[in-house]
């Protein structure tokens, strides 16, 4: 039996759920429907900050996510659909400076890329094509 898609009962998960960590600290929080996670989730670090938020729906992360790091920090944030990377995406350097920045078509990267040190100065711009299959 799926434990991601059904509860202690055996029954398909409905309603909201709080999932913990072996220490008792929430470690997410969401909406199933029939057993597929839905609407908006947010999942936490142990240290009670939030880690990650965004939607599913029908089980498949959707729309604009947004990750953190334990120091409160953006680490990423871009949109999904069907669980694939899709239009603009930044990642974060520790310090909270952008680290890079381009989009994302079909999860696989695509046209221009910039990418900045820690201090925010541009070190370096990469073209990518898509994957011909």
């Amino acid at each position: 039996m799926d434990s991601t898609k059904y509860d202690k009962d055996g029954q398909l998960k409905n309603g909201i759920f709080k999932e913990y960590f072996t220490d008792g600290k929430l470690s997410s929080v969401g909406k199933y429907a029939n057993g597929e996670k839905t609407g908006e989730w947010k999942y936490y670090l142990r240290n009670g900050s939030i880690k990650a938020a965004g939607k599913y729906l029908k089980g498949k992360m959707i729309g604009e996510w947004k990750w953190y790091r334990e120091n409160g920090n953006k680490l990423q944030e871009g949109e999904l659909k069907d669980d694939k990377k899709l239009g603009r995406w930044k990642r974060y350097h520790s310090n909270g400076v952008l680290y890079d920045e381009g989009d994302y078509l079909n999860d696989e990267k695509t046209g221009e890329w910039k990418t900045w040190d820690d201090s925010g100065h541009l070190i370096k711009t990469r073209k990518h094509s898509p994957k011909k299959i």
